[in-house]
């Protein structure tokens, strides 16, 4: 970091105190680590993608909770006006630029991934480490396991 930089952390902690919070936020992180080696070569595995761009629907815009999608045809656009990115910078206007579902399906033509799992998931951003454990997480894994995927690539935006 250069000398007149502020960490996110550090600036996120002092934008929460400018707005009363008397307790920091608490990071999320791991003791055991639930990832783990994989079983056979990415050849032969079936990837996953979970983002937090939601559907671009009404139930995607409205209801927040996980929905998951088909991955072919790829969207053309996702909704992401609530979440965080820099909205006078960039645009979201590109879906491959954020869901690499193009990307992997290419992947899987070249024989570089076993297939493109049948669908995407999109998960809520939430400022809550326990509903994400308790709730999204688990659902997330649950629909994984039915389409028999091998490998989840987390996409935040």
């Amino acid at each position: 970091m250069k000398e007149n930089d502020v960490s996110y952390m550090e600036r996120t902690r002092d934008f929460y105190r400018a707005q009363g919070y008397t307790n920091d936020y608490q990071w999320a992180h791991y003791e055991d680590v639930p990832f783990s080696r994989l079983q056979k070569p990415l050849s032969q595995c079936k990837v996953a993608v979970v983002t937090t761009a939601m559907p671009d629907s009404k139930a995607g815009r409205e209801q927040r909770q996980v929905h998951s999608c088909p991955s072919l045809p790829i969207p053309s656009s996702l909704y992401t006006d609530e979440l965080s990115w820099h909205k006078t910078m960039t645009h979201t206007n590109d879906v491959a630029s954020f869901l690499p579902l193009k990307q992997l399906k290419r992947c899987e033509d070249e024989g570089l991934i076993g297939e493109l799992g049948d669908r995407f998931h999109s998960i809520p951003t939430e400022y809550s480490q326990r509903n994400t454990l308790d709730n999204d997480a688990p659902k997330i894994l649950t629909r994984c396991r039915q389409d028999a995927v091998d490998i989840a690539i987390l996409v935040p935006l």
